[in-house]
Parts: C-alpha cells; sequence; structure tokens
C-alpha cells in the first residue's frame, strides 16, 4: 500500500471513530472501558479486553416422587481481571419461587418454597455459613454476596465448593418444570457465579422472571443420578451413552449420531418392550460441555426420542447432532427433529452464514419456548407455521445470546432481536403462508409512537410488558433487516460476520455492535441506530399525489421520524399493478423528512399505495390516494 492511500484510509478511520463517538451519547461506565483499553471505537475488543471464567463439577439427583433436586459442585473460578476480589456474588436462581422475592408474573402460592437450602459455601477452604449466622454472607434476591476474608487477586484462582437442595414447580413454571410426574425440565438449577466484567464489575441485578440471564463462558463435567428408565437430555455431550441405554437404544443412537435421515431412537414400542435403559434402581448420566454458558437438562420416562446428524462445516466436515424428545400426544413434534436439522443447515449456510458452534442440539417438549446452550424447551403447537417459527426461533438463539456472550438481562433486543430477525428467510420457506415479517411489522406498528414504545437502549430489566416485547423484539427485528435491505446482502453478512468473528465468547454491549458495523461497512450508520435505538422516533409515513399527464407527481413524508424503506406501487385502469418507487432506509440517511418526485407513467394510473404489510406504519390512512 503506497504512504498516500495508506494515509487517506488512517484518515478515514479516524473520522469514523470521531462520528461515532460525537453522535451517539456514549454512558460513562462504557467510555470508562474505552479508555482503558478494554473496549474501541472501532468496535473491536480492546488490547487490555479481559474476561473471568469458571470450571464447574457438579453431581446432582433428581428424585420424581417429590420433585426434589439435590447436588453438590467445585468450581474452579478464575479471576483474569486487574482487580482484587473482595467479594464474590454467587447467583441461585432458583431463589425466584423463595417467599417474599420479587417475581414479574402472578404465580400459584403452591410454587413458593422457602427456596434453595445449603449447609454451607467453602472458598478456598473458608466455610461461609448459609443459615444467617454468617456476617459476611448476605442473601439478597436471587444472589449471595460473599465478603472474602481472602480477596481473589487478579490472574489467580479460586476454589469454591458447595452443596444445595429445591424443589421443582410443577406449577407457574418459569422457563422450567416438573411438566407432568415424570418429566421435568431443570434449568437454572445450581448456584453460579454471577459475571464479574469491565462495564459494571459484579452483575447484582435479580432474576425475576421476564429478562434472562448473563453469564460467563465455562466449561462443565455434569454427573445427572436418576430412576431406572429415564433418559436424559442436556447441554453437553453425553459421555457415557453405553453404559446408561438398552444395548438396542445404544446402538440406535449411535446410528442417529452418523446419520443423515431422521432415526426413531425411542419409540412407543420400545417402552412396549420394557427398558430402554439400563437394567440398574439409578443411572447416572455424564456430560461434558466446553466454552458455554449455561448447562440445562431435561428428563422423562415415556417420551420419544428422534435423532440425526449433520455436517454443518463443510471445510471440516464437522458434525452436530440434532435431536427432539417429546411426548408422543404432541403430533407436531414427529417433525420437528427435521424442522430442527433444516434450520440448523439454513442458519449454518445461508444468514447468518456461520456454522452452528456446537455439537448438539435438542429441542425437548415442555412448556412455552425458551432457549439454552445446545438446548430447547419448546411448547407443543397445533400448526405447522407456530412449529416453525417457535422451533427456529429458539434454536437462532444459540448465536445470540450463547455465541455471542450477550448481557440479555441489560440489553434483551441484543439476542431478541436477532432471534426475530434471522429466522425470516428460513421461516418464511418452511411455513407455507406465513410471512414472519409481516407478523413483526403488524406486532410493532401495534405500539410504535404509544407510551409503551419505549427506545431499546432503554435497560431491558426496566420495561415490562408491551413495552418490554416492543423494545426487545420488534423493533429491533424490523431495524436489523432493514439495515440488511440497506447495506445489501453481501456487506451487511461482512459487517455482521466481523462482529461476530471479533465478539464470540465475549461480552459485546451495544456500542461494540454499533461501531463494529460502522467500521466494516466503511461509513457512519449512527442515522440509522439512533432513531431506531436511542430515539421515541416511530414508523409514519403519508403519501400526496398529483397525476399528471407524463405520470404522477409523489411527495412522502416521513411523519414519524424513523428510517424505514420506501415503496409505492400503481393500480392501472387495465387491472395490473406495479411496484414503481422501490428504495431502503438510506433515503432518510440526510435526515430530510420529505420526499418529493415525479414517476413516469405511460399506464393510467387510478390508484397510488405507499408501503407494504412488511413496513411497519402506525397510520395507514394516509397511504392511499385515488385518481378520478
Amino acid at each position: 500500500m503506497n504512504r498516500k492511500i495508506f494515509t487517506t484510509a488512517i484518515f478515514l478511520l479516524a473520522a469514523i471513530s470521531f462520528a461515532q463517538k460525537s453522535s451517539l451519547t456514549i454512558p460513562l461506565n462504557i467510555q470508562k472501558a474505552i479508555d482503558k483499553g478494554t473496549r474501541t471505537l472501532e468496535g473491536t475488543p480492546g488490547p487490555n479486553y479481559w474476561q473471568n471464567r469458571a470450571e464447574y463439577k457438579i453431581k446432582a439427583e433428581l428424585v420424581p416422587q417429590t420433585r426434589t433436586l439435590t447436588g453438590t459442585e467445585e468450581i474452579t473460578y478464575y479471576n483474569n481481571s486487574p482487580d482484587t476480589l473482595k467479594q464474590i456474588v454467587i447467583k441461585i436462581l432458583m431463589d425466584i419461587y423463595r417467599r417474599g422475592n420479587t417475581i414479574d408474573f402472578e404465580i400459584d402460592t403452591k410454587a413458593l418454597t422457602d427456596g434453595v437450602k445449603s449447609s454451607g459455601i467453602f472458598v478456598d477452604g473458608k466455610e461461609y455459613k448459609t443459615d444467617g449466622t454468617s456476617s459476611k454472607l448476605r442473601r439478597e434476591g436471587t444472589n449471595l454476596f460473599l465478603t472474602l476474608e481472602k480477596p481473589i487477586v487478579p490472574k489467580s484462582k479460586a476454589q469454591i465448593k458447595c452443596d444445595w437442595n429445591f424443589i421443582i414447580p410443577n406449577t407457574s413454571q418459569i422457563r422450567m418444570g416438573a411438566y407432568d410426574s415424570t418429566t421435568f425440565f431443570v434449568a437454572y438449577w445450581f448456584p453460579q457465579v454471577a459475571v464479574y466484567d469491565d462495564i459494571d464489575g459484579w452483575d447484582v441485578v435479580n432474576y425475576t422472571g421476564q429478562v434472562e440471564t448473563y453469564n460467563d463462558f465455562s466449561n462443565y463435567d455434569v454427573e445427572l443420578t436418576v430412576p431406572k428408565n429415564f433418559l436424559v437430555w442436556a447441554t453437553g455431550v453425553l459421555i457415557n451413552p453405553r453404559e446408561v441405554l438398552s444395548t438396542e437404544v445404544y446402538k440406535k443412537y449411535k446410528n442417529a449420531y452418523d446419520s443423515q435421515e431422521i432415526v426413531r431412537i425411542v419409540d412407543e414400542k420400545d417402552y412396549q418392550k420394557g427398558l430402554v435403559t439400563a437394567d440398574e434402581e439409578k443411572l447416572t448420566y455424564k456430560f461434558k460441555a466446553e466454552n458455554v454458558m449455561d448447562f440445562a437438562f431435561a428428563t422423562s420416562d415415556h417420551y420419544l426420542w428422534d435423532g440425526s446428524s449433520l455436517v454443518v462445516d463443510e471445510k471440516t466436515g464437522r458434525r452436530t447432532f440434532i435431536d427432539a424428545a417429546y411426548n408422543k400426544a404432541s403430533k407436531d413434534f414427529y417433525g420437528v427433529a427435521e424442522i430442527a436439522r433444516k434450520a440448523i443447515e439454513s442458519f449454518s449456510t445461508q444468514i447468518p452464514g456461520v456454522p452452528y458452534p456446537y455439537p448438539e442440539m435438542t429441542v425437548f417438549n415442555g412448556v412455552g419456548g425458551m432457549e439454552f446452550p445446545m438446548m430447547v424447551n419448546d411448547s407443543s403447537v397445533p400448526e405447522l407455521q407456530g412449529t416453525v417459527h417457535l422451533t427456529s426461533h429458539e434454536i437462532s438463539h444459540t448465536y445470540f445470546p450463547f455465541f455471542m456472550g450477550i448481557n440479555e438481562r441489560k440489553y434483551a433486543w441484543m439476542d431478541e432481536g436477532w432471534a426475530t430477525m434471522l429466522p425470516f428467510d428460513f421461516q418464511t420457506a418452511n411455513a407455507p403462508g406465513y410471512d414472519p415479517r409481516t407478523r413483526n411489522a403488524q406486532g410493532l406498528s401495534e405500539f410504535a409512537g404509544n407510551e409503551q414504545d419505549i427506545p431499546p437502549m432503554v435497560l431491558s430489566y426496566e420495561l415490562r410488558g408491551a413495552s418490554y416485547r416492543t423494545a426487545s423484539y420488534r423493533r429491533p427485528g424490523a431495524a436489523y433487516e432493514f439495515l440488511r435491505q440497506t447495506l445489501g446482502e453481501d456487506l451487511f453478512k461482512k459487517c455482521l460476520h466481523e462482529y461476530m468473528n471479533n465478539w464470540n465468547s465475549k461480552h459485546p454491549v451495544p456500542f461494540d455492535f454499533f461501531f463494529s458495523f460502522n467500521n466494516t461497512a466503511g461509513q457512519n450508520l449512527n442515522w440509522f441506530f439512533k432513531p431506531w435505538f436511542f430515539e421515541t422516533k416511530y414508523p409514519d409515513l403519508s403519501l400526496s399525489a398529483d397525476k399528471r399527464k407524463d405520470g404522477v407527481s409523489i411527495s412522502i413524508s416521513n411523519k414519524g421520524g424513523l428510517p424505514v424503506p420506501i415503496k409505492i406501487k400503481f393500480y392501472y385502469d387495465d387491472g395490473t399493478d406495479a411496484v414503481v418507487y422501490d428504495k431502503t432506509s438510506d433515503e432518510w440517511k440526510t435526515g430530510n423528512v420529505g420526499i418529493t418526485t415525479v414517476i413516469p407513467s405511460k399506464k393510467n394510473v387510478i390508484k397510488a399505495e405507499l408501503g407494504n404489510t412488511q413496513i411497519p406504519d402506525v397510520n395507514r390512512n394516509d397511504n392511499v390516494v385515488e385518481f378520478k
């Protein structure tokens, strides 16, 4: 590169960085991180970026009759930060059901308990009593605060040991629970070290049910003990299948691991024959998972099980095992393993176009729709459209938040928005008659511009109801899709891949996303980011038009101020119609609030229509002009 070109490139990057900093208000805690060199104005991790991690060794036993889970764990916690940690925060998310704790939803009082019970927590051999007698341990909400007698110095590690037990709810199940007397999906189930990061220090936001979670990337070595004939599905890879499965089921399981076709690993006939597991009163399933943000599991003694494998990375030949576990009464789930397989193939090769990053994915037939590393917990739904939507939406969360390490408590839109938008193409192609873009646009139009329409940059745990739903799903889902259209497929994917390459297995915040896209695109996109994510702008275009001898003079007013695409369709007196004006959101990047132009037409125009069902608009009554 010659000196002139090099100097120009440096000047361009500096200009973009200055524009980014000057046009978006950066909160002080994030600005401090930039100043310290853990993050940059280019949207990359800084030279001083760090993050902590842990290794978990867990042994737990589930007793279905009492719905009791009892466990012990050993945690090796690595302090990679430059700070001396004088306290440590332990998350006990199961305490959401503890009497007196705040919950975002109305729940059955029968689900309330005395919370998680433990005989004590040891940190580097020092015991911290959990019975209320220790002045160095404070239990608040879903957090335990331990004031350490021996601080954890930078670049060192601590050993944490504890035991615990709690009762799994069988009513008012929030993302997990007992769904019948012998079927359980178990999540948020073990004491976990909270995230300590370069933005806020310790994450101390209580889990109250609506916003989800935020975890470090860690390794898990987990042993789960259940009664005979109970199958277990979990985050990670089952490392002792031969020990716990019956000989016939094991053979089908191994076949599914190498099969391109769906294998019925366990069907009704297997249960009718007798055991589907080894003939022992108790079975211990052993799982290992590396570099994941959480661990969940499910178990049942009557669920059916389908599976197959898929090459997700053609360059390396790496395969992923994809399976579905379900109640025989859930008719839609007989096709879920295939839907999941097609979704993962689409995500790996199309959009986002990043090979599925983990060795497994299980779709479990539970209640609701919820994602975990390598697992999702989905209700049965009556229509194919709903099954395709729910399955692909939850699986797409593999990328956001899990691959990308999003803090969902603060920035739910950084994962829910992507999980709304990324499956659009797949859902359209695999659910006949379903238009997810229209569905999302209609949902946004219903609330946009009202008092409930809060900018996504307001922290997610401060939002409720429709405000949370709109800010986390609808608005960012539309924004990502319109940004894709604005940049074009190739440049958009280049920006997305660069962002994902820089931040996977790390903890990006919104400004890392904004700055990364600006830097990779080589342009300042803040004209788009600011109204969509920071401001109370809303989608509302209006149309006025006059016929001329040579065509139609049109004027488009952006009354709501949100940069949305512009489409105008002409209807002709011969019964035909055509889209005659088709522009992306960048028509508004200069800050103009109106556009006037003449659209020539050799045919007689009888009606002009602005917008379509995929573009949100709070008032479509001023989008049509008819000519007499």
